[in-house]
Parts: C-alpha cells; sequence; structure tokens
C-alpha cells in the first residue's frame, strides 16, 4: 500500500503541472489572438487612412502604424512559442530559427517603447493649450517622426545583433547553463564582460524613454489640469477634462503610459528574480510570459478609446464609391 501510494505521488505531481501548463497554453492562446487582431485592425486602420482618405490623416497615424506593427510581430514572436512550449510541443526549429525568434522579440520590443515614448513626447507638444515655448519644435516635429522612427528600427537592430551571434537551439532543456535560457533557446557562450555591456545598453535606453513619458505625461497632466481651473474660473459652465478632445486623447496616452511602466517594472522584477534564484521555476516563467505581453495586448484597445475618425459605415460607403468608379 505504501509503496504504491509513493509510486502514485509523482504521477499526480507531473499531472498536475501538465494541466497546469496546459492551462497557461490556453491564456497565450487567447492573449495572443486578440493583441494580434487588435493591432493588426489598427494598423489596417492607419495604413488605409493615409493612403485612401488622406484628408483624415493625422501626423500622429505614422507612430501608431508602427506602434501597433511592433506590438502585432511581438505577440506573434512571443506568443506562438510560447503556446508550442506550455501545451507540450518541442519541434525542432533550428539555430537560424532560435536566432530569427528571439532577434524579432527584442527588437520589435525596444520599438515598441520607443514609439509609445514618441506618441507621449508628440502629444505634449502639439498640444494646443501648450503655449508658444514649444512653437518652434510644433512646425518641425512631422517631418521629424519618419526619421527618427526609422533610426530607431536600425539602432534596435544593431544593438540586438548581439543575439544573432550568441544564441543557439536549446536541444537539453535539463543542462544547467549560464545567461539566458529559454526551452527553444540558450546562450551559446556566456561572456560576463559582453553580457554586462549588453544590458547596460539596453537598461539605458529603457530608463531614457520611460524618462521621457514619465516627464511627457506629467507635463499633458499640468497643463490641462491649469487649463481647466483657468475655464472653470472664467465661465461656470467650463467643460470638464474628460469631456474635452484634448483631454480625451491626454488620458489615453497616459493610460497608456502607466500601462507600459506597470509591465514594464513587473516583468523586470520577476525576470531578475528568475535569474538570482537559478532555478527553472516554470510557473514563474510562465507568468513572466504572460506579463510581458499585457501591454502589446491591451494596447491597440486603449487606443480604440479615440479612434472614432472612420466609422464602420463611413468606411463601407468609401469603399463601395471606390469600386463603383
Amino acid at each position: 500500500m505504501d509503496v504504491l501510494s509513493l509510486a502514485g505521488r509523482p504521477r499526480r505531481g507531473c499531472r498536475s503541472m501538465a494541466s497546469r501548463d496546459t492551462l497557461f497554453g490556453v491564456f497565450f492562446t487567447i492573449q495572443t489572438g486578440v493583441g494580434f487582431l487588435g493591432n493588426c485592425l489598427l494598423f489596417t486602420l492607419y495604413v488605409y487612412t493615409v493612403f485612401t482618405l488622406p484628408h483624415k490623416k493625422k501626423p500622429a497615424d505614422r507612430i501608431l502604424a508602427h506602434l501597433t506593427l511592433a506590438n502585432a510581430l511581438t505577440l506573434l514572436f512571443r506568443g506562438v512559442p510560447n503556446i508550442i512550449s506550455s501545451f507540450g510541443m518541442r519541434p525542432e526549429i533550428g539555430d537560424s530559427g532560435c536566432k530569427t525568434v528571439l532577434y524579432i522579440q527584442r527588437v520589435t520590443r525596444s520599438v515598441s517603447l520607443y514609439t509609445t515614448s514618441l506618441q507621449s513626447m508628440f502629444q505634449a507638444v502639439t498640444l494646443p493649450l501648450s503655449g508658444y515655448k514649444w512653437a518652434w519644435l510644433k512646425n518641425n516635429i512631422s517631418t521629424l517622426i519618419q526619421p527618427s522612427i526609422f533610426f530607431c528600427w536600425i539602432i534596435n537592430m544593431v544593438i540586438n545583433s548581439e543575439i544573432i551571434l550568441r544564441t543557439v537551439a536549446n536541444r537539453n532543456t535539463s543542462e544547467a547553463t549560464s545567461g539566458y535560457r529559454s526551452p527553444f533557446c540558450k546562450s551559446s557562450v556566456y561572456d560576463h564582460q559582453v553580457a554586462l555591456t549588453f544590458l547596460s545598453t539596453v537598461l539605458i535606453q529603457d530608463l531614457f524613454f520611460l524618462s521621457l513619458m514619465m516627464c511627457s505625461s506629467i507635463y499633458m497632466v499640468t497643463v490641462l489640469s491649469r487649463h481647466h481651473r483657468t475655464a472653470q474660473r472664467i465661465r461656470s459652465s467650463g467643460r470638464s477634462l474628460r469631456s474635452s478632445p484634448e483631454g480625451k486623447a491626454t488620458l489615453v496616452i497616459v493610460t497608456l503610459v502607466c500601462c507600459f511602466i506597470i509591465f514594464y517594472w513587473t516583468n523586470s522584477l520577476l525576470t531578475a528574480y528568475g535569474q538570482l534564484g537559478r532555478k527553472g521555476n516554470w510557473p514563474l516563467e510562465n507568468v513572466n510570459n504572460f506579463i510581458s505581453s499585457c501591454y502589446p495586448t491591451i494596447c491597440p484597445f486603449i487606443l480604440m478609446k479615440n479612434e472614432n475618425r472612420i466609422s464602420r459605415v463611413n468606411f463601407f460607403n468609401s469603399r463601395t464609391r471606390m469600386f463603383s468608379c
């Protein structure tokens, strides 16, 4: 009786772990599917507006198009491996496949950070209530958007090229290695000096853009709050901050910034805890992977709250007129 009970315990433990991984697989599938469709929908909307409805085009559309594109690629190349791993599948993707997946993950994550920061700064500078001190930048910022985003893609491709050189497929998941390790990829050669330089570069870049996000968001809220108090003193029927178009746009951007900062630091703390623990804690890694994909998932739905230029009726009417010509 004791022998049978002792023999049964590992099976129940393995069965419990498998069911838990399957549950994470369901969560990853829903998260990836919903987020990918939302970002693709908005990306299509921005591209359609630029090429088909230029009179409704806004300068920020180019920023948001890159943001939604980066989010969609992040979810695709991060979510699909998580789904496959959670359901217990171990396909042989090879070194080149592993390098490609991880490289696109890191590049698009950095681009998402940059475009979110750029959007918050753009909103702050172009705010009608910001006064004359930003007038010189307002006249030139639209021409600087596209080159800056292009430079962001290039510089992040260069910074993350280290991944291509030092990442290989993880053919032995039980092998303990230093540095990066996942169910599919691992560091081929761990060089402490190179790893420290790479992580320092990424951290400095992240902290710089996070600081710009926070400063621009605080500035926007301060300017709009001051304007709202002034309007209320002049007339008692002044519009509330939430009801004005500037207030709605600002609240959307501030919400995006808050979500990014919360998920960024939560993901960073869990990653640091997992690295310091030096254990293959797969439940913690699954939770961390889920949190790291939360921002690209909810980002398009936050943006949709302030996107009312093209209703479904106008969209189909314009399509009908285009085909009838």
